[in-house]
């Protein structure tokens, strides 16, 4: 492990090296099993991209390596999906593909925005160190990479049934989507700059009870399982019959809550 602490613009440098790499293994990987099993190119590109990444987080001596993987991922996998099932409605397929960017886009820029650098780590996953009875390295597997894969993995099943499935034309289900995901993207993007600005002079005692944030006591929370729950009506339009994949909305709300 390195311990040599860097700058913010050499970690940044290491993180968009890592993630050109991560992305197209994902990528590269789903191919190769194939649309023919798309759970399980979904499941497979995801799995090898954590892989890669906790590899490297090992190497480095920092969990938050892995930070951007939530908000790349899922619209990386959108966009591969998109373009390689032509038997679904296509503008279905890309209208999902555009709010899974726009989302991915925020979110991204949000955690770098306050990210320091590499000579930081999010301070749950010490917390997560210091609590749980197992080596650094075993929690950081399963709590830091292991778990966000299966809930993102979850959470993404609406991609699959909204790009593979065949016979229901773009419909007012789809619209109704497309607007709950871009509500939720609106409700973070507002929760999150009322939270910067009220970071930058809080005192201690001080109570963020402004804005949204007057409203909700976790603004950006419901935002996020918001866009979940709006990428799961895509499928619903697509198929009725991918009810089931709602478990993943579900699995989000659960552990935001």
């Amino acid at each position: 492990m390195s311990s040599a602490p860097r700058s913010r613009r050499s970690s940044f440098a290491l993180i968009v090296g890592l993630y050109a790499i991560a992305v197209p293994l994902c990528v590269v990987t789903a191919a190769l099993i194939g649309t023919d099993d798309p759970i399980a190119a979904l499941i497979g590109g995801f799995a090898t991209s954590v892989a890669f990444l906790y590899i490297a987080s090992q190497i480095v001596g920092n969990g938050s390596t892995f930070d951007a993987w939530w908000s790349v991922m899922p619209p990386a996998i959108a966009i591969w999906f998109a373009a390689t099932n032509d038997a679904s409605d296509s503008l279905r397929r890309w209208v999902l593909v555009g709010c899974a960017l726009a989302w991915g886009l925020r979110l991204t820029a949000n955690w770098s925005i306050g990210w320091p650098g590499l000579h930081h780590e999010d301070w749950r996953y010490q917390q997560l160190y210091h609590d749980l009875p197992m080596p650094r390295w075993l929690v950081s597997l399963t709590s830091v990479h292991l778990f966000p894969l299966i809930v993102v993995t979850l959470g993404s099943l609406p991609i699959v049934g909204a790009t593979t499935a065949t016979g229901r034309d773009f419909g007012v289900l789809d619209v109704v989507a497309a607007i709950v995901t871009l509500i939720g993207t609106g409700l973070e993007h507002f929760a999150d700059v009322d939270l910067r600005r009220f970071n930058r002079t809080k005192q201690p005692g001080d109570v963020l009870d402004s804005g949204l944030w007057s409203r909700s006591r976790h603004p950006n929370y419901l935002g996020e399982m918001l866009w979940w729950w709006g990428l799961f009506l895509f499928a619903l339009s697509a198929d009725p019959g991918a009810w089931w994949m709602g478990i993943g909305a579900l699995a989000m709300t659960v552990m935001f809550l």
